[in-house]
Formats: structure tokens, C-alpha cells, sequence
């Protein structure tokens, strides 16, 4: 089972989405079967997620992104974006440090107060101080790059929140990308989907 919903019905803007699927990952992701329920917001979030991620430095974007679903205990996002991140040459050991909670050697000065703030504004946004602020605007973000990070944060907030509320699990095929101890690593929250658990990339 890799979602507490049922699949939807089918549709001719299901038919594209699970179709646009097929073509960039080569099978239908769990996240595409839960929002086809409600295309309109799938389209919606993208919209604004790309907005959000086009403002931002990828690397940057992908250390939020991780940490916001390392602190909300979401495997699916930490296993997705994960992987972006070892596309952009973070190795499996600082993944795995940045999974568990510490921060590796390879971060940079910016990289260490922007996972600081992330872990922060995830763990609890009204905790947040203007000395958080200034931490970010010492290592030389500006006001807008700020903003930035606190978008990013937000927004995963809002689909990991959706997929872990509705028992979306990690696809299998994206588990089985990595080493079992960076899977491990970066199962924080619900253990990923297996081939076992339902639809593949055949169906």
C-alpha cells in the first residue's frame, strides 16, 4: 500500500500527469497518484514551488529542502531531494550527517547558518528571532535571500504535511537508488514503498 487513498479516477488530466510521469522518471510517482485527486492544487503547487526554487541558488534550495524534511520527519522528500543533492556532487557521507542532525565538513560558512535557520524555522517559526536574521545577513544573504530560505522551508512544509497525512510513501524505485545505509539515513519518517506495496512503472 503506498497511500492510505485509493487511486483516482481516471481521467484525461490524470492520463497526462501519470503520462508526464512515464516520461521524466520512467514510472508514476506516489506524490502524482495522491494530488491527480485534486490537479488543480498539484498545479498550483508547482507553480509556486518553481517560483520559489527559481529565486534561489539549486544547492541552497536542496540543503532547506532536506533539512525542512529531515525536522517534519518526512522520507519522502528527504529521500527525493536527497538524491537532487548528490546530483549536485554532496556525497553519501555528509547526506547521511546532514539526515542524522550534524552539520558535515564540506558545508561552507552560508551553508552552515542557512541549515541553522532552516532546522529553526521548521522545528518552530514563532522561534525565530531577529538574531536569526542577523545571522543569515553576517554571512551576506540579503533581505530577499532571506525571504528566500523561509519560502523554502514553507513550502515543504505544506507537501510533506499532505503526503504524511495522507500515508504517501516513498516511491520504491526512488528508495532503491541509494546504499541501504544512506536509505537508512534518509528514511526519517515512513519507511518507503516496496515493489510489493503496489502500482509500478508497468502499470
Amino acid at each position: 500500500m503506498t497511500s492510505y487513498l485509493s487511486e483516482p479516477d481516471p481521467t484525461e488530466q490524470t492520463r497526462r500527469l501519470y503520462d508526464g510521469d512515464r516520461e521524466r522518471l520512467g514510472h508514476v510517482a506516489n506524490y502524482t497518484r495522491l494530488f491527480a485527486h485534486r490537479p488543480a492544487v498539484y498545479a498550483a503547487w508547482a507553480e509556486l514551488n518553481g517560483a520559489i526554487k527559481r529565486g534561489m541558488d539549486p544547492r541552497r534550495y536542496e540543503l532547506v529542502t532536506l533539512v525542512a524534511a529531515r525536522e517534519l520527519g518526512s522520507s519522502y522528500c528527504a529521500l527525493a531531494h536527497g538524491r537532487v543533492l548528490r546530483g549536485l556532487g554532496l556525497e553519501d557521507a555528509p547526506l547521511r550527517e546532514l539526515a542524522s542532525g550534524a552539520l558535515p565538513e564540506e558545508l561552507d560558512e552560508v551553508d552552515r547558518a542557512v541549515v541553522a535557520f532552516a532546522t529553526r524555522a521548521t522545528r518552530g517559526a514563532p522561534s525565530v528571532t531577529e538574531e536569526d536574521i542577523e545571522a543569515l545577513r553576517r554571512v551576506g544573504l540579503d533581505d530577499g535571500e532571506i525571504l528566500d530560505v523561509a519560502l523554502a522551508v514553507g513550502a515543504r512544509c505544506f507537501f510533506s504535511t499532505v503526503l504524511d497525512a495522507t500515508g504517501t510513501r516513498a516511491d520504491a524505485e526512488l528508495a532503491a537508488w541509494f546504499d541501504p545505509e544512506t536509505r537508512a539515513a534518509l528514511t526519517v519518517g515512513r519507511r518507503p514503498a516496496t515493489g510489493e506495496d503496489g502500482p509500478t512503472a508497468s502499470d
